[in-house]
């Protein structure tokens, strides 16, 4: 694979508790995307929070890992359907720390029984940056798959 880079741009006026900001990614893919303190901790309000993209981020790429070791064993998927839930949390001495990932996958997959599903996802999970990125850092990651 080659060196990939990826760049978001984020602006913030205010104070932490009042503030707000908007976040935007240098592709054109999203534009000033909304995110505050009170959307972060509390009701999102239709706005994101770091956590929400850090989900869609590992949703993502798991995602596209999995069609990945599917195609490769010569049963492409018909359509996955993913849910990633980022958690955060206090860790004594340490502040609020991303301490999980839980994934739920829900595959359409002609050919494929249960056992090959669960070991296409567990080589997907070894092979996907931001599961790994996760589980350096010491977050628990979580995964369940099941055919539809």
């Amino acid at each position: 694979m080659p060196h990939i880079e990826r760049t978001a741009h984020v602006g913030w006026d205010g104070n932490l508790a009042r503030g707000a900001g908007t976040l935007d990614a240098a592709s054109g893919a999203f534009a000033r995307l909304p995110f505050s303190l009170p959307s972060r901790i509390g009701d999102p309000g239709g706005k994101t929070s770091p956590e929400e993209l850090l989900a869609a981020a590992h949703g993502g790429c798991l995602t596209m890992s999995v069609a990945g070791e599917l195609t490769a064993a010569g049963t492409p998927p018909g359509r996955l359907d993913v849910a990633c839930t980022i958690v955060m949390d206090e860790v004594e001495g340490q502040g609020h720390q991303i301490v999980g990932s839980r994934v739920e996958i829900v595959a359409r997959v002609d050919g494929v029984d249960d056992a090959a599903l669960q070991a296409a996802v567990a080589k997907a999970h070894v092979s996907c940056p931001f599961s790994q990125l996760l589980e350096r850092a010491g977050a628990t990651v979580t995964i369940t798959a099941r055919l539809a």
